[in-house]
């Protein structure tokens, strides 16, 4: 799977982004321009001492991701769609596309691929999700779709035993 974000303007959500990559085999997209440098202090602290784990990416603009990209298929997260994101089908493949915190991914982008924008409800009273609890709840969806494949679904406990 793959994510993108385009724009993102607060590091500490693209930290947590980055961190859910890792720990899901997941690649992250990064169109610029960013609301931050990579090397700040809050993205390495969201993202803790996984960072340097990271698959990440970093495009110059939405073009450039797409000529890097041809065919991809691209889902488009955004509070605008008709569409819920439990109502389509993700491939092992497929691209996730998030917009900046503040104005979400550009209408002019929406208007041209209405087919692939999904959303998450919720109530009509707010205006949206954090960033990073929205990809993190369309990811593992993906994820469950595709079987949750190589995936670790068991746990053990440290002090402790399970009842058998």
């Amino acid at each position: 799977m793959h994510i993108i974000l385009h724009q993102p303007e607060i590091p500490a959500n693209t930290g947590n982004i980055g961190r859910t990559c890792v720990a899901t085999g997941t690649s992250l997209h990064l169109i610029e321009p960013l609301g931050f440098h990579l090397d700040e202090k809050s993205i390495r602290r969201a993202g803790m001492d996984y960072w340097n784990l990271l698959d990440v990416h970093r495009y110059v603009n939405f073009e450039e991701f797409k000529n890097s990209h041809p065919g991809a298929k691209i889902w488009m997260a955004t509070t605008k769609a008709k569409r819920c994101y439990t109502e389509v089908s993700f491939g092992p493949e497929d691209f996730i596309m998030f917009g900046k915190e503040s104005a979400g991914i550009p209408e002019e982008i929406l208007v041209e691929n209405e087919e692939s924008c999904i959303r998450i409800p919720m109530l009509p009273e707010i205006r949206s999700l954090n960033l990073s609890n929205s990809v993190a709840i369309v990811l593992y969806e993906a994820l469950r779709q595709n079987g949750f494949s190589q995936f670790q679904t068991e746990g053990e406990l440290h002090r402790l035993q399970w009842k058998e």
